[in-house]
């Protein structure tokens, strides 16, 4: 670990001189590059300093008690300062061990979040504008940027299908475990007996695909345009500016219709099926890694039940983790935060038990 760290601490030393050099300040994509990569070291580099700074304190007092000759208090103190550095540098290394681990390259991106309703019929697609809240209001505490992709809105103000975008920092690393089946458990207001129904969402959220990591070819796509339909009867368009894509060698359909640009509309289009597609591609990837091992927790597997929402007993379970927590309108209200450190926790903790293993 100690010679990686070395290797590491060298080259956040060279990328501090070559970003001092005029060529690459004035080179705005390679600037940018070294930033990015300097964002990346700078946590490991100033946790192996802390771990450097309280080892040579540790090696100093014990050199001292072995010399000896020391008056009580002066011993005591040096003893002190022997065990509160021994203790830091057991805590650093620990927290190396974690900032060493393979970093999930999609981790910086902004995100592409999916919703559908699954099983509820009406019901479903009220929750799925309920949990289309709750990331909205989620982003807003985090400062990211949140923005509807595309939505089939259903009478009731639910939604049959929404995409939105979610653009900040580190948007993927907070949100990559949400994709999967959320279930419901509630009293539809429809429901006049009071009896509790059970309805499942299905969320699937992609880091964005930058136009250089997917090159799409314009042979590949079919493009359609129709008239936009809205829920009421409201927002209609009488131009046809609703678009469909759809790329020919994968199959895949994406629809959008929100925008009364059809210019905007086929922008969003192709900003959701470039992320489907690379999504798609990590998806087969991952889908190998995993034939050989298989992490409990953010497998990415859609069809896996992660969670339940329990209204009568204002419950969150989330099952990969055995979390529960009561406290379920704050969840809703965004305030999402103890949930995701708990799932980040535990992918750690299995990440580094495998990383034990190797």
């Amino acid at each position: 670990m100690f010679d990686k760290l070395k290797e590491v601490e060298a080259r956040y030393e060279e990328i501090q001189q070559k970003l001092m050099e005029p060529d690459i300040v004035t080179n705005q994509e390679q600037f940018t590059k070294l930033m990015k990569e300097t964002k990346t070291l700078t946590p490991i580099v100033e946790k192996y300093r802390e771990y450097a700074a309280a080892k040579a304190s540790m090696d100093e007092a014990r050199e001292l008690l072995d010399a000896g000759g020391m008056d009580k208090d002066f011993k005591e103190m040096v003893e002190e300062e022997f065990e509160s550095s021994k203790e830091k540098i057991e805590q650093c290394a620990e927290e190396l061990k974690i900032l060493l681990l393979p970093r999930d390259p999609n981790d910086d991106k902004n995100v592409i979040v999916e919703i559908r309703g699954g099983a509820g019929g009406e019901e479903a697609s009220l929750f799925a504008g309920v949990l289309t809240r709750m990331y909205s209001m989620y982003s807003e505490s985090k400062r990211w940027k949140f923005e509807i992709l595309s939505a089939n809105e259903t009478e009731l103000g639910g939604y049959k299908e929404v995409s939105f975008m979610i653009e900040g920092d580190g948007a993927y690393s907070r949100l990559k475990f949400e994709s999967g089946v959320h279930r419901v458990q509630r009293v539809p207001e429809t429901e006049s007996q009071g009896r509790i129904h059970t309805s499942t969402v299905t969320v699937a959220v992609l880091p964005e695909a930058e136009e250089v990591e997917i090159e799409i070819n314009p042979a590949d796509l079919q493009i359609d345009t129709y008239r936009s339909g809205g829920a009421g009867g409201q927002h209609v368009n009488k131009t046809e500016s609703a678009i469909r894509i759809t790329h020919i060698p994968t199959g895949t359909i994406v629809e959008c219709q929100d925008e009364r640009s059809q210019h905007k509309n086929k922008d969003k289009a192709m900003k959701i099926l470039r992320s489907r597609i690379y999504d798609k591609m990590m998806q087969e990837q991952q889908d190998e890694i995993a034939s050989n091992r298989k992490s409990q927790v953010g497998s990415g597997d859609r069809s896996e039940r992660i969670r339940t929402y329990n209204y009568p007993q204002s419950r969150v379970s989330d099952h990969r983790i055995g979390l529960t927590l009561y406290k379920l309108e704050q969840i809703l209200n965004g305030d999402m935060d103890e949930v995701i450190d708990a799932l980040i926790t535990a992918d750690r903790a299995e990440k580094l038990k495998l990383s034990d293993e190797e």
